[in-house]
């Protein structure tokens, strides 16, 4: 009965009018963090969006400084750049840059499955040796790779700069795809394996599906390097083999004004890779969460 009564009294004078309740608060970390990452992001993409802004201004408007945000918008730029033939460049660009990262998948996919999935002895030592591999600077190898290519008349050869973009990002690739295939339950390939799945048919069927982000990020960070990719593509192509950031260089000139031109052609030049990564933002997101949360 006293239980009751108690209950009751409590009730009461938590329903009685006027009583304040104490909501929950936010945490101010919470808070301070959003505010941090909005400030981050903005610093990021604030960059882009001022070349988009300078490419669309006339050269001596451009060169003012400080500069004028209420200048008289004009393509002289974009028409520039149109008139100069930027295709075989970004054709060259797109060509080394796909099938490199379509190599680097091939290839990385089933090292990652046998670092991973499959170990094989002393898998860490070859983990290091891939990872050394990034730490040699490519201006080192700039002159063996001349000479070579000279050779054998590679010179000028965008399936030259495929090959090269593929060695390129096949450590962080086999690196990357190996935090991912290490998240893959163990019983899914004992099952396949009872199934009388073989190898090729569980990369393709069991493997890869469950990895798809990861997959995703890897092809997309790849495509991003090879497509960036300026000191190779310096040296050993010209005319014929030359790439976007090459072909970017041309408006760099000693003499005249030249900014609004260069930021013209810099953001239809970063553009496709704007796209794709706006594209593929999700499964980013997703494919480089995967291996960070053991």
């Amino acid at each position: 009965m006293s239980t009751t009564s108690a209950t009751t009294e409590d009730t009461q004078s938590l329903a009685a009018p006027g009583r304040a309740y104490d909501k929950p608060r936010k945490p101010r970390g919470g808070l301070v963090l959003s505010i941090l990452a909005w400030v981050v992001g903005i610093m990021f993409a604030f960059p882009v969006f001022w070349m988009l802004l300078i490419s669309f201004r006339s050269e001596p408007d451009a060169a003012t400084n400080p500069p004028q945000l209420l200048a008289p918008f004009s393509l002289e730029g974009y028409r520039t750049f149109f008139a100069a033939d930027p295709w075989p460049p970004l054709l060259n660009s797109l060509t080394a840059s796909v099938l490199s990262t379509v190599l680097v998948l091939l290839l990385a996919f089933p090292a990652a499955y046998a670092l991973s999935i499959r170990p094989v002895r002393k898998w860490t030592d070859v983990m290091f040796f891939l990872l050394s591999t990034k730490m040699l600077p490519i201006v080192a190898a700039i002159l063996p790779l001349y000479l070579f290519a000279k050779t054998t008349g590679l010179l000028d050869n965008i399936f030259l700069l495929t090959i090269l973009y593929t060695s390129m990002n096949m450590p962080i690739a086999v690196w990357m795809l190996q935090s991912f295939l290490a998240e893959v339950p163990v019983e899914m390939l004992e099952a396949a394996q009872i199934d009388g799945a073989d190898l090729i048919t569980t990369l393709r069927k069991v493997v890869a599906p469950v990895v798809m982000p990861g997959i995703a990020a890897v092809a997309l960070i790849c495509f991003i390097f090879s497509w960036n990719e300026l000191l190779l593509a310096r040296v050993l192509t010209g005319p014929v083999a030359g790439t976007a950031p090459v072909f970017l260089m041309g408006f760099i000139t000693s003499q005249g004004l030249f900014l609004a031109k260069v930021c013209a052609a810099s953001f239809v030049v970063s553009l496709p890779v704007l796209i794709a990564g706006f594209a593929a933002q999700d499964k980013l997101v997703q494919g480089l969460s995967m291996g960070a949360v053991k």
